[in-house]
């Protein structure tokens, strides 16, 4: 019975370590010392955020998604507007398809993000998706991208930025043909996969902040 009740005890402090561990990697973020700007990205997958609350806890910016290929994205006014009132800076993000044209995708961002020359460069978030089982060739995707990529600029007035996922980038080498700022994703340790320095990290994908319901994308700019 003793040794039984003592494993009981083990088992127990190792539950309560792997709860404070989870807990300590969902409040995580990059030392603000080392990387002073940092923020948040956010979609209709995270549901109503209530901004004035994400302000107050230690955002600088936010990223609203708009449109993933041709769709536009349910909440992305409500974040777009919301942003601005809490006094965050805002930009907004495209989420490309693999499975649709540039130019369409392209001519759905700038029908619904209107221009803003104050709002931060859009960003082309490139990388695989359930329900498209394209993988087009490297010189279709890049020209593809690029022409998206000169219609989306001409209509904002700025450079985009690239977010390239790890899979997507081991693949296509993208930061190598197209001459756009990165934007990489590692969680926890910076990414060192894209084939140019990063500018902006998506430093965690789990963290958890006051405002919003469920884990949210965490991102710092370089120093």
């Amino acid at each position: 019975m003793y040794g039984l009740g003592r494993l009981v005890l083990i088992l127990f402090a190792i539950g309560l370590l792997g709860v404070a561990g989870w807990q300590g990697a969902t409040r995580w973020r990059p030392s603000v010392e080392k990387f002073p700007v940092q923020g948040i990205d956010v979609s209709e997958a995270n549901g109503a955020v209530e901004w004035p609350v994400v302000a107050g806890g230690g955002a600088d910016f936010a990223y609203a998604t708009a449109t993933h290929g041709r769709q536009r994205d349910s909440r992305f006014e409500e974040n777009w507007h919301g942003i601005a009132t809490a006094g965050l800076r805002r930009g907004a993000v495209h989420v490309w398809s693999l499975c649709l044209l540039g130019v369409d995708q392209a001519n759905a961002f700038n029908t619904i993000v209107p221009r803003d020359t104050a709002a931060l460069p859009v960003a082309i978030d490139v990388d695989y998706a359930p329900g498209c089982d394209a993988r087009p060739d490297r010189a279709v995707l890049v020209r593809e991208i690029a022409q998206a990529a000169t219609m989306i600029e001409a209509h904002m007035g700025k450079p985009v930025l690239l977010r390239v996922s790890r899979d997507v980038e081991g693949d296509y080498d993208l930061a190598s043909a197209l001459p756009r700022t990165i934007w990489a994703a590692a969680t926890f340790f910076p990414p060192d996969y894209a084939t140019r320095p990063w500018r902006m990290w998506r430093a965690s994908d789990m963290r958890r902040v006051d405002g919003i319901e469920g884990p949210v994308n965490w991102n710092v700019a370089a120093p």
